[in-house]
């Protein structure tokens, strides 16, 4: 279906942005469905980003995703957030709401349905260790905390970061160091990658897993690339593994259908198409 005068738009802000897989998975919705709509990268200047958010509005635009390395200041411009933001202090989905510009963290739902189509999305009263004391990592403890994790047991290399999350979140999150992971490992149900390492251009994770419970599942935010050294390593020794690009696909959901009236679908078709793009073959 073409575009017309009519079309409803969205899209995506970073700084940089051309890395961003957001405008191919909104288009393959978009083409799927037959939807007179368009979501286009937006290569936004740091000293224009306020400017830029205060524009959707007046430019017709129904909303935008926010990444790097903005969804702080995005939660800070906008008018209302909801209860992830509120917890994380980060927005990644703008929605247009007359004149107004709301927030809303949808990393955290998109990360829990990711454990749940892997099957590892059960997490009453069962331990979680998370590796990462950022942005990325207050999401994800937010949400198992809201699943009824028991404990969450958050290792990182600075001390002070790790503490941070234990002040906000309280009883059930502690904060361990790295010399003592093999003991958290040892009690672990869920292992979580909340770093950057692993990913592509970035130091490895170093990660001794002999330690893990053999009923444990480990889990990775990092899709470049797809399966990290920590996955490979946890699936040869028969762990359950959740990669990055489940999280990155469910997140999308919640924006898309807000800007555009339709619920999507994760489907195979969407998925290959998807990891087509990150092999290079498309």
């Amino acid at each position: 279906m073409s575009i017309t005068g009519h079309a409803k738009v969205a899209g995506v802000m970073g700084w940089p942005i051309a890395h961003s897989l957001s405008p191919a998975l909104h288009g393959f919705w978009i083409h799927e469905l037959g939807l007179d709509a368009a979501y286009i990268p937006m290569a936004v200047r740091p000293t224009d980003f306020d400017e830029a958010v205060r524009a959707l509005p007046r430019l017709g635009f129904r909303g935008a995703n926010v990444t790097i390395p903005y969804k702080e200041r995005a939660f800070q411009l906008s008018a209302e957030v909801d209860d992830a933001a509120r917890a994380t202090g980060a927005v990644n989905t703008l929605v247009v709401d007359g004149d107004r510009v709301t927030g809303r963290n949808t990393d955290v739902s998109g990360y829990l349905a990711s454990l749940d189509e892997a099957g590892t999305g059960q997490l009453d009263g069962r331990v979680a260790v998370v590796l990462g004391a950022g942005g990325a990592a207050r999401g994800i403890i937010f949400g198992l905390l809201s699943r009824g994790a028991g404990e969450i047991i958050v290792v990182n290399r600075t001390a002070g970061k790790a503490d941070a999350l234990v002040a906000f979140f309280g009883a059930r999150v502690i904060a361990d160091s790295w010399d003592r992971l093999d003991r958290a490992l040892s009690r672990c149900d869920l292992l979580v990658n909340a770093t950057s390492l692993g990913m592509t251009g970035q130091d490895e994770l170093q990660l001794d897993l002999s330690k893990l419970k053999a009923s444990a599942s480990v889990s990775d935010i990092v899709y470049r690339p797809l399966e990290t050294t920590l996955l490979a390593q946890a699936r040869r020794r028969g762990h359950k593994t959740v990669e990055g690009l489940g999280m990155l696909l469910h997140q999308a959901r919640p924006g898309f259908s807000a800007w555009f009236g339709v619920d999507p679908v994760v489907s195979p078709r969407l998925r290959q198409h998807l990891v087509s793009m990150l092999q290079g073959k498309s």
